[in-house]
């Protein structure tokens, strides 16, 4: 019974932490590494803002405010390589030992929320219509196979949060309102991210539904603050 129990939790900390956490020492608490990630962070946000500044809608179409709200990807990138940013003062020691605090435990979390929903939900997007996107013309390849499987990075980069950030339960309560804020401004607006077909209600609520299921993950997998710096 103990020896079930014992493999019962290690399969969900294999969960909550898939990595070796050598590999993440290596690849976050080395400047050299941390530094090509956040400059390869940095390409595909600009390549996201480009995208929606030729989209149709475009960021033309909206208020500067309301920026993070449209290009949702763009959006979850500048996110996770705030997260990842935090690390740079923290180079050369460990990891899992990064200072924490109130104000850092929203930003992990928000990054953490935002990169699982939209690399999740661009998968699903594309492939509730696979006739407008699957082809072998070099569009089509990057249409589906470049643009979802460079979103489903987004699901590594999310994973790796949680080993150096906290959460709290005001910010998983902030991330979920926000959340839920972006899907009004997208469906109830009409500024979704771009797309070749009408998303429809099921869509929608996908995208209602990954809200609740990001938040829901980012509560199990991340450790909280400490009561008193909750």
């Amino acid at each position: 019974m103990a020896d079930d129990e014992t493999a019962e939790t290690t399969r969900a900390n294999r969960l909550r932490r898939p990595f070796p956490v050598r590999w993440v020492q290596y690849y976050l608490g080395n400047g050299a590494s941390l530094g090509w990630l956040l400059v390869v962070n940095a390409g595909a946000f600009l390549v996201g803002v480009s995208f929606y500044v030729h989209s149709e809608p475009s960021l033309a179409d909206v208020s500067s405010l309301l920026y993070p709200l449209f290009g949702d990807s763009p959006a979850a990138v500048a996110l996770g390589t705030l997260s990842l940013a935090t690390l740079l003062p923290h180079l050369g020691k460990p990891v899992t030992d990064a200072p924490n605090n109130r104000v850092l435990a929203v930003i992990h979390t928000l990054a953490f929320v935002w990169l699982v929903k939209y690399g999740v939900w661009t998968a699903v997007a594309l492939n509730l219509r696979p006739d407008l996107y699957v082809g072998f013309t070099p569009a089509l390849l990057w249409d589906y196979w470049g643009i979802m499987l460079t979103h489903l990075l987004f699901l590594a980069e999310a994973a790796l949060i949680p080993y150096y950030g906290r959460t709290t339960r005001k910010a998983l309560a902030v991330a979920l309102v926000l959340a839920l804020v972006n899907d009004v401004y997208d469906y109830g607006f009409g500024f979704y991210p771009p797309l070749k077909y009408d998303p429809g209600l099921l869509l929608a609520g996908i995208t209602v539904a990954l809200s609740f299921a990001s938040v829901a993950l980012a509560a199990r997998t991340f450790d909280r603050l400490g009561d008193s710096t909750e």
